[in-house]
């Protein structure tokens, strides 16, 4: 397993990290302690060290299990643990939800306890509550790391401007920086290249990715070449929730299934493979959240770094997944940029003279791009 800095940080991480929403029963489907345990240690003998919990997930079952985990393995100095606050748990009391101050403060000590750890190694902001000034949460996170109980801070599901915000601010009043930005990202959600992505690599954030098999719609689970291709499985039983994550039952997003399919035919790999592969190699993907309930599914899984894809199917795929263009990105695409240079390339100067621009829907970038 190969290891990546996580934004301008020297914390090492494995490119593939350990997604654990699926280790309890609570919520109706995922994994009971021990067939967890086995993905686990499986997990940490194929080399990876971050893992990746929340303190609801599971209703802290998840968190729990982590802790004794890592506590009967002695990994505790060796894996990288980064956990998640925002929702509630506690209806009817608004302050035990959200990014004020006195809900992180409270969160914070209620994951360390379910850990049963002294640090955590990241935390992050599970949730924007479009409330919350980016200011106190900066500070907070701050204070966190100031008093030992939190090594290294991110955001997750925010608007960018608010991500840009807060690192902004962080800089200027020498705060704790962000880290990373933890974001959906697949072959059907490819909508953070817009913004996102060039935000992450000029602020000096990674990218942390969620659900690159996009809620299980690309594990091979759901195939249009058989017949019953909505098939069944979580994202079946969730299927018009009120959860976007999960609708993705959708004309265009079968067409990606459909191509999927067919390349990964011919690698001789997995749809899985296929589609986690693809992730792990976009520009400024740092690291990428795999979680499983069976032990064979992160068997699979952990096989997408073993391979190349070829550039040939990688531009199919490229191709069918494709995010419609919007305003205002339609006018930073080269068409129109030719006429704002005056014709000349806006990759005039000589190579190695700086990073080139990350443009959505042009696939090329160099290697330093891949790894920032």
């Amino acid at each position: 397993m190969d290891y990546y800095t996580l934004g301008k940080t020297g914390l090492r991480v494995s490119r593939l990290a350990l997604g654990t929403m699926t280790f309890g029963e609570d919520w109706g489907w995922g994994a009971e302690e021990s067939a967890a345990r086995e993905i686990f240690d499986k997990y940490l003998a194929a080399g990876g060290n971050f893992i990746d919990t929340a303190d609801m997930y599971t209703n802290g079952n998840s968190e729990k299990m982590l802790g004794q985990f890592v506590k009967e393995s002695g990994s505790r100095d060796r894996v990288v643990i980064a956990t998640k606050f925002s929702y509630n748990a506690q209806p009817g009391n608004p302050n035990a939800g959200g990014n004020g101050r006195k809900n992180i403060m409270r969160a914070v000590e209620g994951s360390l306890q379910r850990l049963g750890t002294d640090y955590i190694d990241l935390y992050i902001l599970h949730t924007w509550d479009s409330v919350t000034p980016a200011e106190e949460v900066m500070r907070t996170l701050d204070d966190l790391v100031s008093s030992g109980k939190v090594r290294h801070v991110a955001l997750s599901d925010a608007p960018a401007w608010y991500v840009s915000q807060a690192q902004t601010l962080a800089k200027e009043r020498h705060l704790e920086p962000i880290s990373t930005v933890q974001l959906e990202y697949s072959l059907v959600e490819r909508n953070i290249e817009f913004e996102y992505v060039p935000m992450a690599k000029t602020l000096g954030c990674g990218v942390m990715v969620w659900s690159p098999l996009a809620s299980g719609l690309l594990s091979g689970k759901y195939k249009p070449s058989e017949a019953g291709a909505e098939g069944s499985g979580r994202l079946a039983t969730l299927a018009g929730s009120d959860n976007p994550a999960f609708n993705k039952f959708t004309e265009r997003n079968w067409k990606i299934v459909a191509e999927l399919e067919k390349v990964a035919k011919e690698m001789d790999r997995s749809m899985a493979q296929i589609a986690v592969n693809w992730v792990v190699n976009r520009p400024g993907v740092a690291s990428v959240l795999v979680g499983a309930t069976k032990l064979y599914q992160l068997e699979d899984n952990l096989k997408a770094l073993a391979f190349e894809l070829p550039k040939e199917l990688q531009q199919r795929l490229d191709e069918v997944s494709k995010p419609d263009s919007r305003f205002p990105y339609t006018f930073f695409e080269p068409s129109l940029q030719g006429m704002i240079h005056g014709g000349s390339s806006v990759g005039d100067k000589p190579e190695g003279y700086e990073q080139p621009v990350f443009i959505p829907g042009k696939e090329e970038e160099s290697t330093e791009d891949k790894a920032a």
